[in-house]
């Protein structure tokens, strides 16, 4: 993916070192690669880790191939160009207001920056970008067994919204 603006190229300050950007063709390795981490925990009975894994590898990868309308892939380096993490942000309408909503689809940050605050800044770096295209909420979904990733989201001021409910129909 190539950056088409400036303006999504932002320097974070309170994460010392780290700038996050739009990603880039070269990245894609990277981002794909850290696809397992969003089924590294206790998943629904009803849900196979195989099977997730293979869906969200699927949708970032077409998304990376096809560049959506609405759909922002950013990846967040150190001062030495090493990756440290991604997020995919996409721009939605409000199911219930129809103002322009942005949705993170995915964080993930490599396991050797954990605890490092690379989460965080790619947190405020999806605020910051929802305020400067004017999104009314910051959305996102979270497995209830991912207890480090709702933690974050919760101390960075995320609260439920609407709680989705499944059962496996036999």
């Amino acid at each position: 993916m190539e950056a088409p603006a400036e303006v999504d190229i932002v320097p974070l300050e309170s994460v010392s070192g780290m700038h996050i950007r739009l990603a880039r063709a070269d990245d894609d390795e990277f981002i794909l690669g850290l696809i397992d981490r969003f089924v590294d925990f206790e998943l629904p009975s009803w849900r196979k880790r195989s099977e997730c894994a293979k869906g969200i590898r699927g949708d970032v990868a077409r998304h990376l191939r096809e560049q959506p309308a609405g759909t922002h892939i950013f990846v967040a380096e150190d001062e030495d160009a090493a990756l440290l993490g991604f997020l995919h942000l996409q721009t939605t309408a409000d199911y219930f207001t129809h103002a322009q909503n942005c949705h993170i689809a995915d964080l993930a940050v490599a396991p050797a920056h954990e605890g490092r605050g690379v989460g965080s800044g790619l947190l405020e770096f999806a605020e910051e970008w929802a305020r400067r295209h004017r999104c009314r909420h910051l959305t996102l979904a979270v497995f209830p067994g991912n207890e480090r990733a709702r933690a974050l989201y919760e101390r960075h001021g995320y609260g439920v919204d609407v709680l989705r409910m499944a059962k496996l129909v036999r």
